[in-house]
């Protein structure tokens, strides 16, 4: 039988009780958990196209990795400063997903057309528009993104689903991932509230966007990959890109669950719920 989590509270007398985690709340957490530990961008393109895009690897050019390593730094860069300057609290309601997929769809057209070469004037698109839906998502959790906390955990969203080189499988649980990178969230943030996003090659940002890109870019090479398969084409582009934002939403709704109940029980506390589910 589960067991429930539990919050801690106050009584009147000072004396702490504990209340369970409610049937909703443990319904929330499986559903992110399905989310976030779901099949991953490329069995989604694969379902999607028919198709392997291992082809798409065998086609690209022999430099292309870094092409595409140069643009995933690059667009992450372009989305914190986005970030830091423009975004603020909006209505809760995450009631724009479906623009942010025709767009991003528009967007992956352009990509398909002209492959490899529009990479960097499509993917820093793209890149902000997934932003913006996923920081919409966040403020239906309950987030406030006027805090820096709460936008870097926006960007934390580009790390979730795909795997860094090196990894094995016991170093991309959901909770893994984040550890991995807390402390490069937490130099970002204290480097960022001090001196602002004026030195965006600073070392603490610096660290923060290649943690970011090595996971991100695994995600972006497949996007690409499958980009690259001569049958594509414009709409094959938009379609893979309308993948590639619904991957993304995912991830950020699972991972904004999360955190909004990590704010009532407690990291810890959500931790093992989570990994007892």
């Amino acid at each position: 039988m589960e067991q429930p989590a539990f919050t801690n509270s106050v009584k009147p007398g000072g004396e702490r009780i504990k209340m369970p985690m409610s049937q909703n709340e443990i319904e929330d957490l499986k559903y992110a958990k399905d989310l976030l530990e779901n099949p991953g961008l490329a069995a989604r393109i694969t379902d999607a196209l028919g198709t392997a895009i291992d082809k798409g690897f065998e086609i690209l050019p022999a430099k292309w990795s870094e092409v595409v390593q140069q643009a995933t730094k690059e667009s992450l860069r372009k989305a914190l400063e986005f970030a830091v300057i423009t975004m603020d609290d909006r209505p809760r309601a995450s009631s724009w997903n479906f623009l942010h997929k025709i767009l991003a769809a528009t967007s992956g057209a352009v990509g398909g057309a002209f492959g490899l070469p529009a990479l960097t004037v499509e993917l820093p698109i793209s890149t902000i528009i997934m932003l913006r839906s996923i920081a919409d998502i966040a403020r239906s959790e309950g987030e406030k993104i006027k805090m820096l906390e709460s936008k870097l955990a926006c960007l934390e969203v580009f790390a979730l689903g795909g795997k860094s080189h090196g990894d094995d499988a016991t170093e991309t649980g959901y909770f893994v991932v984040r550890a991995a990178f807390a402390r490069e969230v937490s130099e970002a943030v204290k480097y960022i509230a001090k001196k602002g996003f004026a030195d965006g090659g600073a070392p603490a940002i610096s660290r923060f966007i290649t943690t970011i890109a090595s996971r991100f870019g695994v995600n972006v090479s497949e996007k690409i990959a499958a980009q690259a398969v001569p049958i594509i084409g414009a709409a094959g582009g938009a379609l893979i890109n309308t993948i590639f934002i619904d991957h993304f939403q995912d991830m950020a709704r699972g991972h904004f669950i999360v955190r909004r109940l990590e704010r009532v029980y407690g990291t810890d506390e959500v931790q093992r719920q989570y990994e007892e589910l």
